[in-house]
């Protein structure tokens, strides 16, 4: 009978799996009128002489009229080019943005990731200075952003999550817990109310939601394809159903741009590994707002 139990479960979960899917921007001058004067009638006969120059009234010699010209465009730095843009990801990307935080442009913990909400602090930036505002980092924006930042540290540089991780739910303080909130996106990993490890996380579409609640670890498959969508979901602890705490590649690629099918999504794959290998059958998962 146990045996029998154990087929129809592992069956169940293999008919199930998550994908990521994409988340649900002539005109002429005006004539110069003429002015004219009345004649005057001389007093007496004038020879003909030269021109003479024309007399302000306080008969010194009148000034020229000003020429109005318009200030040059200035030229194009050839220096100016593209360093970093929407794609770009590294170590100069993760410094980036921990400067355009110090500037506040940048509100999330440095990714190492260029993506669209780097695009618009860069943006920001470049409108702060009054230079083009392309939301690419070229060799001048960069160049200004050092001089009005210092270096960062080391735990700016590389924080553990993206947002910054939130009072755990009080149903995970004892025992071993994956601890998932959804309102910082983070997944604590802890032992009898001990944080051993933090991570970013993504989860369902509002089609495909995530499920709240407190559940266990049933099975974990550290090579899992989903048999539904095809796609790799490695380092899998399943939980509910069809619905797994796993790596993600696609995450790891566009961040925030996507979702998930109802599984818990890691971007860093290192992380998840370490995770995998001590999390356990029957181990705790919480999932929170």
């Amino acid at each position: 009978m146990g045996g029998s139990v154990a087929v129809l479960l592992v069956g169940a979960v293999l008919a199930t799996g998550c994908e990521p899917v994409e988340a649900t921007g002539g005109t002429g001058a005006s004539p110069v009128p003429r002015v004219t004067t009345a004649p005057t009638t001389p007093t007496a006969p004038v020879a003909p002489s030269s021109p003479s120059p024309s007399r302000s009234s306080d008969d010194k010699p009148a000034a020229p009229a000003p020429t109005r010209t318009s200030p040059a465009a200035p030229a194009p730095s050839p220096s100016a080019r593209v360093l970093m843009k929407v794609g770009s990801e590294g170590a100069r990307v993760r410094e980036l943005q921990a400067r355009l935080r110090q500037t506040k442009h940048f509100a999330r913990n440095p990714t190492g990731y260029y993506g669209t909400l780097t695009a618009q602090a860069v943006e920001a930036f470049q409108r702060g200075l009054g230079i083009e505002a392309t939301g690419r980092t070229d060799t001048v924006t960069w160049q200004r952003l050092l001089a009005a930042t210092r270096t960062p540290t080391a735990s700016e540089l590389d924080p553990p999550t993206e947002l910054p991780v939130a009072a755990p739910d009080p149903r995970c303080l004892k025992g071993r817990v994956l601890c998932v909130s959804k309102e910082s996106r983070t997944l604590a990993w802890m032992i009898d109310g001990r944080v051993v490890s933090v991570m970013d996380v993504r989860f369902g579409s509002e089609y495909t939601p995530t499920r709240e609640g407190v559940f266990s670890v049933y099975w974990k498959s550290r090579h899992h394809v989903s048999t539904l969508y095809g796609s790799a979901m490695p380092y899998a602890m399943f939980f509910s159903g069809g619905q797994a705490v796993h790596y993600s590649a696609d995450f790891a690629a566009r961040g925030y741009g996507g979702a998930s099918h109802g599984c818990v999504n890691v971007r860093d794959e290192k992380k998840i590994s370490a995770l995998y290998e001590q999390v356990k059958n029957g181990d705790k998962v919480v999932i929170y707002h």
